[in-house]
């Protein structure tokens, strides 16, 4: 599994203008991007959430695992390790995100104008 890219979620991305949420928060969907290749630790998902704060990004996750998005599996040998990964209900979320995500950029000048207005 390739590395995730610090530049995953630009500055201006069209994920902090889409109305819809996915969970609790705000920044669950780009969590949900981040494990759909697999299972990822926690610094793995600070390099491209890097402006989500520590706290939010944790309780991002809590949230999610809560609503049977994710699962949180720890490991304490050798040393402890523990790795996030989309449950099959997380999955299943995919592809709507995907088609909000399509929805977002087709309509990015009208969302700009509306915040703006």
């Amino acid at each position: 599994m390739e590395p995730l890219r610090a530049d995953m979620f630009e500055e201006i991305c069209p994920s902090s203008l889409n109305p819809f949420r996915f969970g609790r928060d705000k920044w669950a969907a780009l969590v949900i991007r981040c494990l759909e290749d697999g299972p990822r630790r926690y610094s793995e998902l600070r390099v491209p959430l890097h402006r989500v704060t520590p706290k939010m990004l944790t309780q991002s996750l809590r949230s999610l695992e809560q609503d049977g998005l994710i699962s949180r599996t720890e490991y304490a040998v050798p040393v402890r390790r523990v790795f996030y990964e989309l449950t099959p209900l997380g999955r299943s979320l995919l592809e709507p995100l995907r088609i909000a995500c399509e929805w977002t950029a087709d309509h990015w000048d009208e969302l700009l104008d509306a915040r703006e207005a």
